[in-house]
């Protein structure tokens, strides 16, 4: 233990004397930076090319700032899900599967056509609908995930890599500026050729540490040019997928709509009557003087003119007429009538 013990003096001579020498360094910069606030000392000036690129450099990392915080937003616009998104990405964790709001909706409307009926035509379309509202929901996802990954990311890489990196340097220069117009100053103060000799070589060590930095900062600040050319082709693909986005919701708007044009296929019940004889060769002369009400039990669109549409829960006047089918009955609304599916009603 003995033979120890002046290793373990002299280490805690080393900390104290590194510990001193820490706060010597850290208080000549404070009294340095305060005397140039208050003018009472000279400070040594970056050249005007080098200020630009720093101004260059700060407005890059404030405009990308703006830019990815529109780009998540329009991306993902509830901010709910944007923090839980940043912090399952802090974590390093994988963000649960979301599907889009349009595929929801889609969802939802095949589940509506279900329970109406497929056969009626507000149920047919909202099973047509669904189907191409889930499609878009997927381009969606597909839009999404390649906006992340070619636009939102290299924005995010220049800002947390890039921009830290540069910042970090340029703090470290003017920490070393701070140093070399203290050892400028003892430079000036010194009252004694040994004083003065001191001082000199001690200035001639901090301008050297100075000038490799500032040398360092220029040719990282002399990057952003490639970060500007890597950001616009990043933003060329963000447009590339934004049209292709769009051309996909365009093709299936316009299949939605053709189908939407198409008859409608009529539900297995009730059971059309086939071939019922043309309206004109039965219709009386005038209206029956026995006539009933009936409410209709499904949407019923017409083949022609001589039938007559209906709409599921409304009410019409029924009567037969001699030579009609008997599956088929002449139906009244208003100053329109036709025939119609007996199936289709329920006699009241």
């Amino acid at each position: 233990m003995a033979s120890n013990a002046p290793d373990y003096k002299e280490s805690i001579l080393k900390i104290a004397s590194s510990a001193i020498s820490a706060s010597k360094i850290g208080w000549s910069r404070a009294r340095q930076f305060t005397e140039e606030q208050v003018g009472s000392a000279e400070k040594t000036q970056y050249d005007a090319q080098f200020e630009n690129q720093v101004m260059q450099a700060e407005k890059t990392r404030h405009l990308t700032e703006k830019l990815l915080k529109q780009a998540e937003a329009m991306i993902q616009p509830n901010p709910g899900y944007r923090i839980e998104e940043f912090l399952f990405e802090k974590l390093d964790k994988k963000t649960p599967a979301r599907p889009t709001n349009s595929f929801v909706l889609g969802e939802t409307m095949l589940d509506a056509s279900q329970e109406i009926g497929p056969g009626t035509s507000y149920g047919f379309a909202l099973g047509k609908v669904g189907t191409g509202l889930k499609k878009i929901g997927n381009a969606e996802k597909d839009f999404m995930q390649k906006t992340v990954a070619h636009y939102l990311h290299p924005l995010k890489n220049f800002l947390d890599i890039e921009m830290k990196t540069i910042s970090k340097e340029k703090r470290a220069l003017d920490i070393k500026r701070l140093d070399l117009d203290a050892c400028k100053n003892k430079v000036r103060k010194a009252v004694s050729p040994e004083k003065m000799r001191e001082a000199e070589n001690e200035l001639r060590v901090v301008q050297a540490e100075f000038d490799r930095q500032q040398e360092l900062t220029k040719l990282l600040l002399d990057s952003i040019t490639t970060v500007h050319a890597n950001h616009l082709s990043s933003l060329h693909s963000f447009v590339e997928a934004i049209g292709a986005y769009h051309i996909q919701c365009q093709q299936y708007v316009s299949e939605i709509q053709k189908e939407l044009q198409l008859p409608l296929e009529r539900p297995t019940r009730p059971i059309l009557p086939s071939d019922p004889p043309p309206y004109n060769s039965v219709m009386p002369s005038s209206r029956p003087l026995v006539t009933r009400r009936a409410k209709v039990l499904y949407d019923y669109d017409a083949y022609d003119t001589t039938e007559l549409s209906l709409l599921a829960d409304e009410i019409v006047t029924v009567y037969s007429v001699d030579g009609l089918a008997s599956d088929w009955i002449i139906a009244e609304r208003g100053s329109q009538s036709g025939k119609v599916p007996i199936t289709y009603l329920e006699l009241m």
